[in-house]
Formats: structure tokens, C-alpha cells, sequence
């Protein structure tokens, strides 16, 4: 497995030369099972909540609105706060876990976090697989999420540091790949499931978790930790012979030392988040923020999770709602893998920008059909329309899936400096599940009272974030991650305002006719 060597050159032209060693590949795979939980957790929850078994035993109401359509419009049968809870409260746990997973990142490494966000989702799913009431399977739900505030934290982070720069791109989506195979195999497992009599098939549904969680923790066991992780710690001969093993090279001294500088400046930052607000590092924060915010209000875990609610909404049966998650699940595991190949050469504006306009159109014409043909207390949607509005979303999946999926977890992983890394990888991360949590509990009430407007208002969000990319998103393929500032941030036409070194900072002042003792570096 092992390829021939190449060389990425740095500002001062230096150049790195590294293979693709066995090392790396195993490791990334391994290390990229995190995203094969979210994704279970993420594709898993809608399945269970149409499963009527399931709605019987925890949910009464709802069950008896889906028995009884009279009662409400289609678009407001499963509109209930609990169902709503069921699935974002595992987000909102991610949220508060990411906190503390910031902290072990930097303190205990990226392999040990990913440990311990294995842990959390064993204990999660146990609970999941066996609870009895709606109590106990809440709990088990935030202890997934949990896992997933450390995995989401650890494994980007793990991805961008121990790929070599020619590589990163595809490397680090190997997490979204595995996201939307989680999504695939949850969406699989739900169709077998419901065809189970005796009514327990949603605890084989919860159940299956244990699986992906399983090879999380074991991949924890046996990768190695990133040789920036190992020098930031202080291990400096470790962290060099780990840079040796996954370079395939003793020519490893360039990149060593500037991992050693890049670790030496980092030390020198006692509180990261707090300097994650200073002026030269707002470009990265804003960045990193926007694209979480946007990522989400593209609508697609809206649509995720709750695909074979939404399809049961537009007037398919059960079992031909969960078919149909299964056939979107599965062309959004065939785009991520575009994107695996894509990224790297084409670039990440280039997708970003394609898939705009591709999910635009494809929303604007789904919301065109279904104000035509499904209203409030009729369903008008025949066999040929159904399947059109099937295509339309996999149409929109297979443009989110090469593009805002895997990028908006790759950019941010690889445009923060070393001294910010951790802190500005969890304000992703929590930005992300925060925005996640927000969506997941309102898109059913949502869906309720804008009925097929909901896609117009995800359109509208499209429009905006496509207009930020174009404006202020910089490319970032193959840039070696230490060297960002000088190669693209202070090549931007707006970002590189906020690159001013503090010398020339102070100059700047002085010459605005500040006060000399202004500490410029205050400016935030």
C-alpha cells in the first residue's frame, strides 16, 4: 500500500518529503470509524421513530395520529416536542462534551479522546438497546452524544495531522465517508427491522450501534497518536520516530522541526480560547463558525434524520419510506466518495460553489411539486410524482455529500494554527452540534407550519452561504497546515487585513494616532 514518495514545498521552500505508508492508511481508516457511529446514530433515529412499535411504546400520541390522519394536516403527523427530543438530545450532549473533550485533546492526545468517546457509546447503546421507558432512553441517547462531542472533536483533528499535505483532503473525509456509511447501514438496518414481528425490532436497531462503537474503541487501541500531538506533549523523541514510521522516510528533520516551532508557539499561548479572538486569528474563527452555521441550514440532517418521517409525510407507506431513505443513504455514500477524489484536485471552492447550485435547484423544484400536489389534509402525490421527488433529494443529497458534507469538517480541521488547533476545532464542533441540536428539534414543528415552504427557507440558505464562498471562502488544497498564514491568509484580498504581524501592527497604530503604550494585540 505503500506509494511513492512526493514533496509539498513551504513558503520558504522547503519541502517535506513523505510516502503513503501502510501507517497511515490503517490509521485513518481506523481512526475514521467515529464518523460510522455518527452516522449510525444520525441515520438510526428516524428509522425507529416511524417504526409503529416503537411510537406505540414511547411516543402514544403521535402513534395515534399516524393511525388516524383526520385529525391533522399530513405535514403535522409526527409534530410532537418528546419525538423531537428523542433525536437532538444526543446533540445537545455532544455540545457540553466537546468542552471537555478540547481539554483531553491537547492534555491526553487525539487516540486516547477517541478511547474514551468509544466508551461513552458502548455504555449508550446498552442503555439504548434495553431501555424500558422514555427516561432511560433519553439517557442513553446523551451518552451517545457524549461520544460523539469527543469523537467529532478527535478524529478531524487525528485526520489532518497525520496525513501527509498532498493527501489530507481525501484522508480527512474518510470521517464524512464513514458518516454517510453509518447513515446507509442504520437506514439497512432499519428496513430489515420493522419487517420483524413480535414488535422489538427498533431495540435490534438500537442495538447495531454496538457494532461501529466497538471498532472505534478497538481502532483507539492500536493506532498512534500524531507526532504534533506527541510534541506539543513534550514526547519529542517520540513524536519524531512516529513522524519517521508514517512518512516512510528517515528524511523527516524539515518537518520535525517546524512541528518543534509550531509546539514552541503554541506553549506560548496560556489561555487558546481566549486567543482564539485575537485579531490574526479571526479569519479562521469566522470561517470555521459560518460553515458549521451554513452546513446545517443546507437542511440535510433535517433530512437525514427524519427521511423516512418525511417520505411517510408525502404519502409513502412505511416500508416504502424506509426504502426510500435507503436508496438516498446509499447515493450519499457514493457522492462522499467522489469527494474523497475530487477534493484534492479540483479544490474545495469548486465543490463548494457546484453544489449551490445543484442543491438550489433541486430544492426549489421539490417545493414546486409538493405545493402542487400534497396539501394539508389530501395527498395528491401518485406513484411517477413520488418517485421525481425521490430523485430530487437524492439530487440534493449527492451535491451536499461531495461538498458541505465532508468540506465543512475538513476546512476548519486544517486552517487553525497549532497554538489554537484544539480550542478552534471545539468551537467547531460545538457550533456544529449546536446548530445540529437546533434543527433537529424544530424541523418537525417546522415542517408542520411552513408545510412545503420548508424547502424554500433551506433554498434561501443555500443562495447566502454560496455567495460566502465565492466572496470570502480562500482555497486551501494542498497547503501544508503550518504554513496557511503566510500562503493564504495573507493572499486574500479581505483576510489578509488581519494577518499584520504585532510590529507592524504597533506601526499602524502609531501612524493612526494612538497613544504609544496601546497594546495593539488588546484589538479584538
Amino acid at each position: 500500500m505503500a506509494g511513492g514518495g512526493f514533496s509539498t514545498s513551504g513558503a520558504g521552500g522547503t519541502h517535506f518529503e513523505a510516502k503513503i505508508t501502510p501507517i497511515v492508511i490503517i490509521s485513518c481508516i481506523m481512526a475514521a470509524t467515529g464518523g460510522l457511529m455518527f452516522g449510525y446514530d444520525v441515520g438510526v433515529s428516524g428509522g425507529v421513530t416511524s417504526m409503529e412499535p416503537f411510537l406505540h411504546k414511547f411516543f402514544p400520541t403521535v402513534y395515534k395520529r399516524t393511525k388516524d390522519p383526520g385529525l391533522n394536516s399530513n405535514y403535522c403527523k409526527y409534530d410532537n416536542q418528546g419525538l423531537q427530543l428523542f433525536t437532538s438530545s444526543l446533540y445537545l450532549a455532544g455540545l457540553t462534551a466537546t468542552f471537555f473533550a478540547s481539554y483531553t485533546t491537547r492534555k491526553l492526545g487525539r487516540r486516547l479522546t477517541m478511547l474514551i468517546a468509544g466508551c461513552f457509546f458502548i455504555v449508550g447503546v446498552v442503555l439504548n438497546a434495553a431501555a424500558q421507558d422514555l427516561a432511560m432512553l433519553i439517557i442513553g441517547r446523551i451518552l451517545l452524544g457524549c461520544g460523539v462531542g469527543f469523537a467529532n472533536q478527535a478524529v478531524p483533528l487525528f485526520l489532518s495531522e497525520i496525513a501527509p499535505t498532498r493527501i489530507r483532503g481525501g484522508l480527512n473525509i474518510l470521517f464524512q465517508l464513514n458518516v454517510t456509511i453509518g447513515i446507509l447501514f442504520a437506514n439497512l438496518v432499519n428496513y430489515g427491522t420493522d419487517k420483524i414481528s413480535g414488535g422489538w425490532g427498533w431495540r435490534l436497531s438500537l442495538g447495531l450501534a454496538g457494532f461501529p462503537a466497538a471498532l472505534l474503541t478497538l481502532g483507539a487501541l492500536f493506532v498512534v497518536d500524531t507526532p504534533n500531538s506527541l510534541i506539543e506533549r513534550g514526547r519529542l523523541d517520540e513524536g519524531k520516530e512516529v513522524l519517521r514510521k508514517i512518512r516512510g522516510t528517515d528524511n523527516i528533520e524539515p518537518e520535525f522541526l517546524e512541528l518543534v516551532e509550531a509546539s514552541r508557539i503554541a506553549k506560548e499561548v496560556k489561555h487558546p480560547f481566549r486567543n482564539l479572538l485575537q485579531r490574526k486569528n479571526r479569519p479562521q474563527l469566522i470561517i470555521s463558525v459560518a460553515l458549521q452555521i451554513f452546513q446545517q441550514f443546507t437542511g440535510i440532517n433535517a433530512i437525514m434524520f427524519y427521511a423516512p418521517v418525511l417520505f411517510s409525510t408525502l404519502g409513502f407507506g412505511s416500508s416504502a419510506a424506509l426504502y426510500s431513505a435507503v436508496i438516498t443513504g446509499a447515493v450519499n455514500v457514493l457522492s462522499t466518495v467522489v469527494s474523497v477524489y475530487s477534493v484534492d484536485k479540483l479544490g474545495r471552492r469548486v465543490l463548494l460553489l457546484e453544489a449551490g447550485v445543484q442543491m438550489l435547484l433541486s430544492q426549489v423544484i421539490i417545493a414546486i411539486i409538493l405545493g402542487i400536489k400534497v396539501t394539508d389534509h389530501s395527498d395528491d402525490l401518485s406513484h411517477g410524482w413520488g418517485i421525481f421527488v425521490v430523485v430530487m433529494i437524492c439530487t440534493y443529497v449527492s451535491a451536499f455529500a461531495w461538498s458541505w458534507g465532508p468540506l465543512g469538517w475538513l476546512i476548519p480541521s486544517e486552517t487553525f494554527p497549532l497554538e489554537t488547533r484544539s480550542a478552534g476545532q471545539s468551537v467547531t464542533v460545538c457550533v456544529n452540534l449546536l446548530f445540529t441540536f437546533i434543527m433537529a428539534q424544530a424541523f418537525l414543528s417546522m415542517l408542520c407550519h411552513f408545510k412545503y415552504g420548508i424547502f424554500l427557507f433551506f433554498s434561501a440558505w443555500i443562495l447566502v452561504m454560496s455567495f460566502f464562498v465565492f466572496f470570502l471562502l480562500p482555497e486551501t488544497k494542498n497547503i501544508p497546515i503550518e504554513e496557511m498564514t503566510d500562503r493564504v491568509w495573507k493572499q486574500h484580498w479581505l483576510w489578509k487585513r488581519f494577518m499584520v504581524d504585532e510590529d507592524e501592527d504597533v506601526d499602524v497604530v502609531k501612524k493612526n494616532g494612538y497613544a504609544n503604550g496601546y497594546d495593539p494585540s488588546s484589538r479584538l
